[in-house]
């Protein structure tokens, strides 16, 4: 198993590139499944989940080719309709194939999904949708069975949901008549997805809205397309800087997707300025000021995010209160970051109360998800001394090599093989 070890304290300098978003590209690759043409994807970061998913995908009749940072997927011919346990437990995303190949095959049969252990994540929006769209669902032994021939329908979410917004959008794309989402989820990742389906030839009204509109097509042409830039990587360098004090660019970036994220941070000294190539973040004169956060679907503070301002503001002067409000279980970074020296009281599932201090002392962690690894790493490169970060599997999923690219920055960090 491997681990991060983390000697903290050094300033960083330099540039660094932000590839492609992993919650964009996803779903763009899922999208060989509603065409028998090529797609093509490029700037694309090639990290644990995208080959969970190019296993998943091959496994259901897609040929795939990858040169430097661009993947070419074909599925001229579905070969199979069932998604493995095997790929699904490891990448929640998988489990969006279920919509497309309903839509082509009329069939699917999805093991139920895995992922980040983040809490309840509802699977009912995904099947009541499909089922309005006239499937027939039921579950067997671990698998979700679906079967029918899909018609457009009036659909209304109980709460915005990327993954259930995602599914439907594909399910209706190839499915006869018009298809209404009420509380689509906005995330620029459904945009792309959005974008990306238009060029294949796909039919959409009231894009930008809550209110989305589908007119289903008999078919979809083969694309060229590059996903937008990685947000969720693009704040945890920013925070990378921000716990350092140090000025960085992030070649690729766009600062406009962290909108709620970068005006606390202003507040706080923290200079980020979009250029026209990329992102310049100074935090020289960063002085960290508690401050109050609710997490919420875009364009709302970012879910993702939330676990690097639990490393931000573990180092701001005053008390800090964080409302995570779209998962109930998303705190399991807490206790670590507490073992490194931080002042954070759980009030329960949903609430976080911290208590600045001065530094953070280097320890031995794990990460437990995606997103919560990510924070004990910004948090150890802030830390006076060492930290041992272990099962640094689950930042692979979404991040490419981190430590080589916060090396290139001048971060004292590396990967060791743990027996």
């Amino acid at each position: 198993m491997y681990a991060f070890k983390i000697k903290g304290g050094k300033q960083l300098s330099g540039q660094v590139e932000i590839k492609g978003a992993k919650n964009a590209l996803l779903p763009l690759m899922i999208c060989t499944l509603l065409t028998e043409e090529p797609i093509v994807l490029h700037n694309c970061s090639m990290l644990a989940d995208v080959k969970t998913l190019m296993q998943l995908l091959e496994s259901l009749g897609t040929k795939i080719t990858v040169t430097e940072d661009t993947i070419t997927l074909q599925t001229p011919k579905i070969t199979s309709t069932v998604a493995s346990y095997d790929f699904i437990s490891k990448m929640r995303a998988g489990f969006w194939v279920l919509g497309p190949l309903l839509a082509r095959k009329k069939e699917a049969k999805v093991s139920l999904p895995g992922g980040c252990a983040i809490g309840a994540r509802a699977l009912d929006i995904y099947f009541s949708a499909l089922t309005e769209m006239g499937a027939d669902i039921k579950t067997e032994n671990g698998y979700i069975v679906a079967k029918g021939k899909l018609h457009g329908a009036d659909i209304t979410c109980w709460r915005v949901t990327v993954g259930g917004t995602h599914n439907t959008i594909m399910a209706a794309c190839l499915t006869p008549g018009t298809t209404v989402i009420h509380n689509a989820a906005l995330e620029p990742e459904v945009m792309d997805l959005i974008h990306m389906l238009t060029q294949m030839g796909a039919k959409f009204e009231g894009v930008g809205t809550r209110t989305l509109t589908i007119h289903g097509v008999d078919k979809l042409k083969g694309v060229e397309f590059t996903p937008v830039p990685d947000r969720i990587e693009t704040m945890t360098f920013i925070a990378a800087a921000v716990v350092t004090k140090s000025k960085i660019f992030l070649k690729g970036a766009r600062a406009d997707l962290l909108k709620p994220e970068l005006d606390l941070l202003a507040s706080s000294h923290v200079s980020v300025e979009q250029k026209s190539d990329g992102v310049e973040v100074d935090a020289r004169k960063a002085h960290l000021k508690a401050t109050s956060i609710i997490t919420g679907p875009y364009p709302e503070f970012a879910t993702d995010n939330q676990s690097l301002f639990c490393a931000i503001l573990a180092l701001a002067e005053g008390e800090s209160v964080i409302y995570e409000k779209m998962h109930d279980n998303r705190f399991m970074h807490v206790p670590e970051l507490n073992r490194m020296g931080a002042h954070i009281r759980q009030i329960d599932n949903t609430h976080v109360m911290i208590q600045g201090v001065k530094e953070l002392s280097g320890s031995t962690v794990m990460a437990s998800d995606l997103r919560g690894g990510a924070a004990l790493v910004v948090a150890g490169l802030a830390a006076k001394g060492e930290t041992l970060l272990q099962r640094v599997y689950h930042i692979d999923r979404g991040y490419r090599r981190i430590e080589e690219k916060l090396k290139g920055l001048g971060a004292e960090i590396k990967r060791l093989w743990l027996e």
